[in-house]
C-alpha cells in the first residue's frame, strides 16, 4: 500500500530539516512537500505523524544475529525484529558464526534467511581470513558477488600486519571496507574487564587501554600505507579518539564507531550488571567516557553502533570471569542515544546522521528521504517515556545493562521499502 505521512518534523541530515509530509509510492519515496504540499496519488493509508521526527531508517554497522549456529542466541528473523523495533531498517552482520561467513554459501543462507523475515536488510559482513584463523584471506570478490557488503575478522583481531596490508589492498580493489577489531589479545589475555581499581577491588583481572589503542595506531599506520579506508569498531579509550583525530588531520582514509554503553557507562556498571556490563572492550574510565562523547560532538568518531551480542541467559549467569562477552543493544540504541540531544553533546540531525547516513557512507549504502530512493523511513517519538523493560524485547537474548533505566524517546513505527515493519 502507498503511504502518506503528513504532519512530522522532517530531519534528512544535510538536506532537510523541518515540518514536512512524505509520500510513498510502490516502495519508493515520490515527493517529500512542506507540510500540505503532497501530489495525490490514489489510494494511501495516511499516517498521521503530528508530533513525530520522520527520518532516514536507522543503519547499525556491527551486529551478530548469530545464526548459522548460535540459534539459541539470536536468529536472523529475531534479530531483524529486534532491529526493527529499535528503529533500524538494515544492520550489518558480522562473520563469527558457525560455520564462519567465509564462503559465498554462508553468506547466500544468510540472506535467504533474510529475504524470509521479511523485515529489516541485512548486509553481511564476511571474514577477512578463512575460518577467522588469520593466516589465509578468504576470496573476497566470490564474497562480494554473493552480497557481502564489508570485511572483518570481529572478536579475532588479524594480528599479522602483513596479511592485514594484503587484505586492505586486495579490498580496496574491491571497494570492500574493512572493519577492525583493535586489540592486542596478548595485552587482553585473561581479562574481564577494565584494568582499574574496580577490578582490583572485585578481584578479577584487567583489560589496559592500551590492548585497544596499540592495535588502532597500526590500523592507521596501515591504512596510511595502503591508501585503503579502514573502519575501527566500537571505540572505547581516549588514547583511541586521540590517535583517530590526529590521523584525520592529517588525511588517513580512516573511519570509526562507538556504541552507547562506552559514551553512557563506566567499568563501575559491572558492580550492579555483573556479567550483563561485560564486553570487549569493556567499559572503561570516567575520562574515557567523556572522551568518546567528545569523539562524537567534534566528528572524530563518525557513527554509533550497536554492537549487538546476544547470548542465553544461562550463558550470562556463569559469572563474571567465566561468562562470554556481549552485551544486546538494537532495542535500546536510540533512546539511550537521544540523551546525547537532551544534554546538547549532538544536535537532533547529527545524532541521527550518525545513525543513518554516515553510516550508510561509510559502507557505501542507499540512505536518505530523497524522491526514488527506497522508503526506508523511521518514525519516533521523541516525549515517549518508559522504562527499559527486557520483557517486551524483541530480541531472542535479555542480555543489557540498560535494563531498569529510565528513557525518553523511540521509535514509533519503522519502514523498510514502502513496508510497515514495525509500530507501536
Amino acid at each position: 500500500m502507498n503511504l502518506r505521512i503528513v504532519g512530522g518534523h522532517i530531519v534528512d541530515p544535510g538536506r532537510f530539516d523541518g515540518p514536512g509530509d512524505l509520500l510513498v509510492v510502490d516502495g519508493r519515496i515520490a515527493a517529500v512537500t512542506p507540510p500540505g504540499g503532497l501530489p495525490a496519488a490514489g489510494p494511501c493509508r495516511v499516517i498521521d505523524a503530528r508530533g513525530k521526527i520522520v527520518t532516514p531508517g536507522l543503519i547499525d554497522l556491527h551486529v551478530h544475529l548469530r545464526e548459522p549456529g548460535f540459534e539459541h542466541k539470536e536468529t536472523v528473523a529475531t534479530g531483524c525484529l529486534a532491529a526493527a523495533s529499535g528503529g533500524f531498517t538494515a544492520v550489518c552482520c558480522m562473520a563469527n558464526t558457525r560455520p564462519v561467513n567465509d564462503s559465498p554459501r554462508v553468506t547466500e543462507f544468510i540472506l535467504a534467511r533474510a529475504a524470509q523475515a521479511g523485515l529489516a536488510r541485512v548486509y553481511p559482513v564476511a571474514a577477512l581470513t578463512l575460518g577467522l584463523e588469520g593466516r589465509e584471506l578468504c576470496d573476497y570478490a566470490a564474497l562480494k558477488a554473493a552480497g557481502a557488503a564489508a570485511l572483518s575478522d570481529d572478536g579475532r583481531p588479524l594480528l599479522d600486519s602483513q596479511l592485514m596490508r594484503a587484505a586492505l589492498e586486495r579490498a580496496r580493489e574491491l571497494n570492500l571496507p574493512v572493519i577492525s577489531h583493535s586489540e592486542d589479545p596478548f595485552l587482553a589475555a585473561n581479562g574481564v574487564m577494565n584494568e582499574g581499581p574496580t577490578a582490583r577491588e572485585l578481584g578479577v583481572t584487567g583489560i589496559p587501554n592500551a590492548a585497544e589503542s596499540i592495535m588502532v595506531e597500526r590500523e592507521i599506520a596501515l591504512a596510511e600505507l595502503t591508501g585503503a579506508p579502514m573502519h575501527i569498531a566500537h571505540v572505547s579509550t581516549r588514547e583511541s579518539v586521540r590517535a583517530l583525530r590526529e590521523a584525520k588531520g592529517r588525511g588517513v582514509p580512516v573511519t570509526a564507531e562507538t556504541a552507547p554503553h562506552y559514551f553512557l557507562l563506566t567499568d563501575e556498571a559491572v558492580r550492579r550488571h555483573g556479567a550483563d556490563a561485560k564486553m570487549n572492550p569493556p567499559l572503561r574510565s570516567e575520562a574515557d567516557r567523556l572522551a568518546v562523547r567528545q569523539g562524537l560532538a567534534d566528528g572524530t568518531i563518525d557513527c554509533i553502533a550497536t554492537d549487538h551480542a546476544p547470548h542465553a541467559p544461562a550463558e550470562k549467569a556463569a559469572g563474571l570471569a567465566q561468562a562470554p562477552n556481549g552485551i544486546i543493544g538494537l532495542e535500546t540504541a536510540l533512546p539511550t542515544s537521544l540523551a546525547l540531544v537532551a544534554d546538547g553533546t549532538l544536535s537532533l540531525a547529527g545524532l541521527i546522521a550518525k545513525m543513518s547516513v554516515v553510516p550508510a557512507r561509510i559502507f557505501g549504502l542507499p540512505c536518505g528521504l530523497q524522491a526514488g530512493l527506497a522508503a526506508d523511513i523511521t518514525l519516533i517519538d521523541p516525549d515517549r517515556e518508559f522504562t527499559i523493560d527486557p520483557s517486551i524485547f524483541k530480541s531472542r537474548s535479555r542480555n543489557s545493562p540498560f535494563v531498569g533505566m529510565q528513557v525518553k524517546g523511540r521509535a514509533v513505527m519503522t519502514i523498510v521499502g514502502g513496508k510497515v515493519v514495525f509500530e507501536c
